[in-house]
């Protein structure tokens, strides 16, 4: 996947089991936000910012730049290129169906709930000392609703119609895109249908 205009797509979907594979790797969910959040990254960098070899590092990104996650952006001279993320968001949902895409979906989801759960944490450390506009508004909100799964699927379209605008507007890596103020924002969303009650509830 090549970026002609040098902007990240806003969402890919990812059906190929291999892909998702790749991506489900806890190294390479690590260098693959590095690289988006400073939009553009050498090997080298980002090998110093995560306390790694340069040779791993540029091993994991070649990884996922042969399944499309990552490329190489120009560089401003002769030496080593730097590193780019092709789109901001992703979506898996429609590999169920495909057992193999399933259970590398499955690895992935795991993996990126237990970073959630690790942002989740760190920002406790912080938070008592943060602006109240901030701490107010963030950390969990747990509901327990009963839906169809036609009302599902319109929860996660209205959600997705809220963050996409937001993903198009602020691309990773465009300090000049950001407003004053502006924090990088872990939104993970899980939704987890549950086992009945034997009582049906």
């Amino acid at each position: 996947m090549s970026l002609e205009s040098g902007e990240p797509a806003a969402r890919r979907s990812v059906r190929d089991p291999l892909a998702i594979r790749a991506l489900a790797h806890p190294l390479r969910l690590k260098l693959h936000e590095l690289v988006g959040r400073e939009g553009a990254l050498t090997a080298a960098e980002a090998a110093r910012r995560l306390g790694i070899s340069q040779a791993l590092a540029s091993h994991h990104l070649r990884q996922l730049a042969k399944y499309g996650f990552v490329e190489q952006a120009s560089a401003a001279d002769n030496r080593e290129r730097p590193w780019r993320v092709t789109s901001t968001s992703y979506s898996w949902a429609e590999t169920v169906a495909d057992p193999e895409a399933g259970l590398a979906a499955d690895v992935l989801e795991q993996l990126l709930a237990q970073r959630a759960v690790t942002h989740l944490a760190d920002w406790q450390q912080r938070r008592a000392d943060a602006d109240p506009a901030w701490r107010d508004n963030t950390g969990i909100g747990q509901n327990l609703i009963y839906l169809t799964a036609g009302e599902m699927a319109e929860l996660r379209r209205a959600l997705d119609a809220l963050i996409t605008p937001l993903v198009r507007r602020r691309a990773l890596g465009d300090a000049d895109a950001r407003p004053a103020g502006a924090l990088p924002v872990d939104l993970t969303i899980i939704c987890t249908p549950l086992p009945p009650t034997p009582s049906g509830g």
